[in-house]
């Protein structure tokens, strides 16, 4: 039985949470022992791991550095004495490494999930000290794996999962009382973003490129579901276009990924990303898509195939591919089917489950098999 400890700031309905939830949910109970450890505060998914038996623990962290929940976190891995730590993010992949990772104490592994050009300065320092306490960094996709080498990570210790998406959800509606719902006609032509509302997000090109569809399709109307900093903003934004009368802001939703089967088309115009959940959600639905042509979306979208790629900030070109799987019902059908077999082939939580349960076996094999078991993890696993 492996006894495993996932580090995390924070289980807040985000991406990084979810995948941690459903690995944490998916490892086999008879291989694995698992206790998730918040630094900062439980959320939403500390329920949902909870009701599936496993241990919880928040810390309760409350400035950048904290020598209390670095003490408390140092005496919890002492008590556990877990024989893999797996952190993720910046914070919890620092005080992971600072409490182990040693040559007597367990493997640690962190997990990245975004090409992370926010990083200072010092921040780049930081990691760079402490690859030599890092036995494995995962990114999500290859383009997070190469900011990471880039930056000074051993390009033999770096080593791609992608993120796995669940099967689609039923619908928590239909799409007549969803379109009742937001006092719209029934002929209504519905666009998706689904995310937080933050300047990476590029919330002002979809606002423009709503209004930009509706001159082309007076049907159309945009669905922002999610909540963030950029939330009033864009709504007054939304007012300045003059587009707010065809924009829905529904704000968060629990069911947000249950309404996606539910529209015509998907949208992401991010700056930059890791591997966006909802794109992979809006995929396993069957939607076509148009996302910024940023290098993670290539790694998920073929332009032409499960939907289309268009320049960071572009929105005239957001509108016109839209407009046309809008006025192209087989050809948004067929992209859309393209999005779902390529999730269901590639991207499923079993695989990637199974993925990481390998790498922990890896990490503990004998010394008989050496580090070179190791070494030989590291290569990408994402798939076009």
């Amino acid at each position: 039985m492996i006894r495993l400890l996932l580090l995390i700031p924070t289980l807040d309905r985000s991406g990084a949470e979810k995948q941690l939830m459903l690995l944490a949910r998916g490892l086999p109970t008879d291989e694995f022992s698992v206790h998730v450890v918040a630094l900062t505060r439980g959320g939403p998914y500390a329920d949902v791991l909870r009701q599936a038996g496993i241990d919880v623990t928040v810390l309760g962290k409350r400035m950048k550095f904290d020598p209390r929940t670095l003490r408390d976190l140092r005496r919890l891995v002492r008590e556990e004495r877990p024989d893999v730590i797996h952190s993720w993010l910046f914070a919890a992949n620092a005080y992971a490494r600072f409490v182990a990772g040693g040559a007597n104490g367990p493997p640690v592994v962190v997990s990245e999930r975004c090409v992370d050009s926010w990083k200072s300065g010092w921040q780049l320092w930081l990691d760079r000290r402490l690859v030599s306490r890092t036995r494995m960094l995962l990114a999500n996709s290859e383009s997070v794996a190469e900011f990471y080498r880039g930056v000074g990570h051993p390009a033999e210790r770096v080593m791609v999962i992608p993120n796995g998406i669940e099967e689609p959800p039923s619908p928590s509606c239909s799409r007549e009382e969803l379109l009742r719902e937001l006092s719209l006609p029934d002929d209504a032509r519905l666009v998706a973003y689904v995310g937080r509302l933050a300047p990476q997000k590029r919330l002002d090109t979809l606002l423009w490129a709503a209004q930009l569809l509706r001159q082309a399709n007076e049907r159309s109307y945009l669905l922002i579901a999610g909540d963030g900093p950029q939330a009033a903003w864009a709504k007054e934004l939304s007012r300045k276009l003059e587009c707010d009368r065809h924009v829905r802001f529904l704000g968060h939703r629990d069911d947000a990924a249950s309404l996606l089967p539910l529209v015509d088309a998907f949208w992401l115009a991010s700056d930059f990303e890791g591997m966006s959940n909802s794109l992979m959600e809006a995929m396993a639905c069957g939607r076509p898509v148009v996302v910024s042509n940023i290098p993670p979306n290539r790694e998920l979208v073929d332009h032409g195939v499960e939907g289309y790629l268009v320049d960071v900030g572009d929105g005239v070109g957001l509108a016109q591919y839209t407009a046309r799987l809008l006025d192209d019902p087989d050809l948004a059908a067929k992209m859309g089917e393209a999005g779902r077999r390529r999730m269901q082939e590639h991207h499923s939580v079993a695989q990637m489950v199974s993925r990481h349960a390998e790498l922990y076996h890896r990490l503990l094999a004998p010394a008989a098999e050496g580090q070179s078991g190791t070494e030989d993890a590291a290569v990408g696993t994402s798939q076009k």
